[in-house]
């Protein structure tokens, strides 16, 4: 699982601020707080929100700067120690919710630094999600970019051959191009189109909500920032811990995200689905919301959005993805992910 991620990197030293103390606002001033993120939702255009490994710790999987965090116990000489797996790790209530929210009109795109595959195996688009450092359950064509979600982890790391082949079907036959991971090392470029997209619905978002990370890798963690480019745009930060953009923030709530995200779909009377995420991820939701960064579809009716597969037949999900074309690679972020986080890295160098 992540422990065993983090032991798979090329060795690194500058992994950032680690072990930073959490701050918890009180139960009444998290509530205000969540009515009034509530009401921005309510209020704006083009929502954009950014994930780190803070939105997972509830499914069992450790963050890596947090004050238990993997790379936090690793300066002490420590081990985390933790028995659940990326295979058998489920959807956090927050994964969930943002399907809803996303479903529901009101959150359209997502940009996560996490390589854990919950985000997809909760049912939300591929097309309205880009994983700027790769997912653990996911190979991509080197022929022709074709993408394939996976039951189990992919055995390799550093975006190198799985030692499967594409079976995409062609007009004069199967494709037969090898297969290759998406998980980025540290020194690997940020992947195609994933960065490019992302760089745009952050441009265009007037709101920006940063859920359980600190946002120490750039330019994952200075995309937020695009919104406060309109005309009141805002920033909202979710992290229990400090970020370097709390003071750029419209909002700070110090709290876990999984009751962040409780009170928020309250005030909006939203429900998360009862529905098993395996479900989810092979049915096309129906929304308002934009998928990607397109137009918004009318409301009511389906939007024009290729769902990425999964399950054991390992179906080509229909999103092209040329992974990994020159861009800078992560280097630093926050209670999130395992990319280094020193002062102003470059997003070369990985995180997840």
């Amino acid at each position: 699982m992540s422990v065993d991620y983090a032991a798979s990197l090329s060795p690194y030293d500058n992994k950032g601020k680690c072990g930073l103390p959490e701050v918890f606002d009180d139960s009444g001033e998290v509530r205000e707080k969540c009515r009034q993120l509530a009401k921005y939702l309510k209020d704006s255009q083009h929502v954009v929100v950014h994930t780190g490994a803070g939105i997972s710790t509830a499914a069992g999987i450790p963050d890596f700067r947090g004050p238990k965090g993997v790379w936090t116990l690793e300066k002490r000489g420590e081990t985390v120690k933790t028995d659940v797996t990326f295979a058998a790790a489920q959807p956090t209530y927050t994964h969930r919710a943002l399907v809803k929210l996303h479903r529901s009109g009101y959150v359209h795109y997502i940009i996560s630094q996490n390589v854990d595959g919950l985000h997809i195996k909760s049912g939300f688009p591929r097309c309205a999600l880009s994983e700027l450092h790769g997912n653990m359950f996911m190979e991509v064509c080197e022929k022709c970019s074709m993408e394939r979600v996976l039951d189990s982890p992919v055995p390799t790391l550093g975006k190198k051959r799985t030692g499967s082949v594409c079976n995409t079907k062609k007009s004069r036959g199967v494709c037969r191009g090898h297969m290759r991971d998406t998980v980025l090392d540290w020194e690997d470029d940020l992947p195609e189109p994933d960065f490019t997209n992302a760089t745009q619905t952050s441009k265009k978002a007037d709101l920006s909500i940063c859920l359980g990370t600190t946002l120490q890798i750039v330019p994952a963690g200075n995309l937020p920032l695009q919104a406060l480019k309109h005309t009141d745009g805002k920033l909202v930060i979710c992290n229990l811990q400090p970020t370097k953009h709390d003071k750029k923030a419209t909002l700070l709530v110090h709290a876990r995200v999984d009751d962040i995200m409780r009170h928020v779909l309250d005030f909006l009377d939203l429900s998360v689905d009862d529905d098993n995420a395996e479900t989810a991820v092979k049915r096309e939701p129906t929304h308002s919301a934009t998928c990607g960064v397109g137009e918004q579809s009318p409301t009511g009716t389906k939007a024009e959005c290729p769902i990425a597969s999964t399950g054991a037949t390992g179906t080509p999900s229909p999103v092209p993805s040329a992974s990994g074309t020159s861009n800078p690679g992560p280097v630093a972020s926050g209670t999130s992910n395992p990319v280094p986080a020193g002062a102003e890295a470059s997003d070369k160098n990985l995180s997840a």
